[in-house]
């Protein structure tokens, strides 16, 4: 039988060249009443992209008529995936076993598939070949697609609607959102990667480097600060990288500077990357208070033979430069960083430099993982001499080590009075509600008449290495 969609393709993944298209989105009307009577429900896993296309699925599936459930119990059930690391991708992989006996007890379940690991030829093969119950997959590159896609399902009847483009991606605007939070919101202000690191599927499943316009990322903030919004996260894979594609003489630092004119109350951002992070940037965030102090700038290694063979394209003398000339002209923000342990080959002594790294920068916390090898990227193809059992401990070793200075960091809150925006009753307390503060700290405290999307003012009663403890004083006018 002759396949009517085409698999992924991660050689034709590499592929860049210069022209992106743009695109503004007008769904067709003809898809308004497809999801009438019908109840959908997004799992989302992975990065901050992955939650802000989640918010993009449903903005579409709530223009066509379907409605959010609260639970699992939906009509349409959607897993949007991270394909970053092999235990991401296992707990998809079970999620959609557990899924198979609500498709043999309700034949109009519909279960779709989407995300990074959609963009990955071996693991679309893979459900195609194992898991039958999936009704629908579909790309990164393809959300927009998604009415049509439901339309062949439930109007034409098609067993399986299936569209992952191996392309550079494009920018497409004006489509629908529904915004999850009402309080905070994120803000992509370009998609993809082009720098290839080793171990890294991105640049394969997100596409090209390529930017938003200005004034569409700064239109947007408008409306939703207008909307009642406190906080706005512009995202990228590399922010620092933004506008080199446009080719119209400027770049993160002039963003910044332009989100920061619309009086919203906190600009943060993520992620940088050191090898793009320049002065202009740095005295850009000095220049405005409404950017908040906190700075994640992700090393993955302090050993410059690891660096190199991940393809990081700086030394580890030129992060910790860079890293002094941040605390020097902002010591007061708060940094975090990525550290990847268990690299291939990775030596005790390049263990070493990455112990020395936090020592050197004292991280107000850290993102530690153990390397997961990724098919499709070069690292996947080297040697590796080292056991699971070293790179297990080597991971507990570093993880004491940021949480002493974690803890230390944190000391200097103890009685301090500090600016907490609300996000709402805690999960494991309803009498305890919880926030962060501007450098992103997390803060639990105790009060009343407060509300999700508060700016409050707590003071910080007890501290710990990785939140805060505290009592309302008063809210923010």
């Amino acid at each position: 039988m002759k396949k009517d969609y085409i698999l992924p393709d991660l050689n034709k993944a590499r592929n860049r060249r210069n022209s992106i298209e743009r695109v503004s989105f007008n769904i067709d009307e003809n898809y308004n009443l497809l999801g009438q009577g019908k109840t959908y429900y997004i799992e989302t896993h992975g990065c901050q992209a992955n939650q802000r296309d989640s918010e993009t699925i449903a903005g579409l599936l709530d223009k066509m008529g379907f409605v959010a459930s609260k639970d699992e119990n939906a009509d349409l059930f959607i897993i949007n995936t991270c394909a970053v690391r092999e235990g991401a991708e296992d707990k998809v992989f079970g999620k959609l076993g557990s899924l198979k006996r609500i498709k043999k007890e309700r034949k109009d379940f519909v279960i779709g598939l989407c995300g990074c690991m959609a963009q990955e030829e071996k693991t679309v093969e893979r459900i195609l070949e194992k898991y039958h119950q999936v009704d629908l997959i579909f790309g990164t590159h393809n959300i927009t697609s998604l009415p049509k896609l439901l339309s062949d399902i439930y109007e034409k009847s098609k067993k399986k609607a299936i569209e992952v483009y191996s392309k550079e991606g494009e920018i497409v605007e004006d489509v629908p959102v529904t915004r999850f939070v009402g309080h905070k919101a994120w803000v992509n202000i370009m998609y993809g990667c082009d720098k290839f690191c080793t171990y890294c599927i991105v640049p394969y499943t997100r596409g090209k480097e390529r930017s938003r316009l200005l004034e569409d990322i700064v239109k947007e903030v408008e409306d939703l600060k207008n909307s009642g919004y406190k906080e706005v996260c512009l995202l990228g894979q590399n922010v620092n990288s933004y506008g080199k594609d446009l080719g119209l003489g400027y770049g993160f630092d002039v963003l910044l500077r332009e989100v920061a004119k619309t009086g919203i109350n906190r600009i943060r951002f993520m992620t940088s990357h050191p090898r793009d992070f320049n002065e202009d940037m740095i005295d850009a965030i000095k220049d405005n208070p409404n950017i908040c102090p906190y700075i994640h700038l992700p090393v993955q290694s302090g050993s410059n033979n690891i660096l190199k063979k991940m393809n990081r394209k700086y030394t580890i003398e030129e992060y910790k430069d860079l890293f002094d000339r941040l605390k020097a002209k902002l010591p007061n923000f708060a940094y975090t960083t990525d550290i990847i342990v268990g690299f291939p080959n990775e030596s005790d002594e390049d263990f070493k430099g990455t112990l020395d790294i936090v020592d050197y920068c004292e991280y107000d916390n850290c993102f530690t993982f153990i390397y997961s090898k990724r098919s499709g990227t070069p690292a996947a193809n080297m040697e590796d001499s080292i056991s699971r059992e070293v790179k297990e401990a080597r991971l507990q070793e570093l993880n004491k080590k940021v949480a002493y200075y974690a803890n230390l960091k944190n000391q200097k809150y103890k009685d301090q009075i500090v600016e907490v925006l609300v996000d709402g009753p805690s999960k494991k307390n309803s009498a305890v509600y919880s926030g962060y503060t501007k450098d992103n700290k997390l803060v639990n405290f105790t009060g009343e008449n407060i509300k999700t999307g508060d700016l409050v003012n707590v003071k910080i009663t007890e501290v710990m290495s990785f939140s805060l403890n505290g009592e309302l004083i008063n809210k923010v006018d």
